[in-house]
């Protein structure tokens, strides 16, 4: 998977907006983060539950990791040059389900 198909999969979700902190690409709907990228494009930092990371970290610990700093909250690291472009794509929406105000969840 590619930062930008992550990008899209991200802007492709009602009312999401990227902004750059830290000096990378966030991804947030409304005022909420759900996502990043890594400044040389290298990985993505997503929003998940402790189960869902325990679970994809588990199966994948070649592709996925505990994330740096947010990791004891559930946000997962994924791998992009071997991340499988399904479950990721799947992983960036629930971020976002994570992340979106209830009026939004569909």
């Amino acid at each position: 998977m590619t930062p930008g198909q992550i990008r899209a999969v991200a802007m492709s979700l009602p009312e999401v907006s990227e902004r750059a902190t830290w000096g990378r690409p966030t991804f947030r709907v409304g005022n909420k983060l759900f996502a990043t990228l890594a400044r040389d494009g290298s990985s993505a930092t997503l929003k998940s539950s402790v189960e869902a990371q325990r679970a994809v970290v588990g199966a994948n610990p070649d592709t996925f990791t505990i994330a740096a700093y947010l990791g004891r909250h559930g946000w997962i690291t994924a791998r992009l040059d071997v991340a499988d472009k399904t479950l990721t794509k799947e992983l960036v929406m629930e971020a976002w389900r994570r992340a979106a105000p209830r009026r939004l969840l569909i």
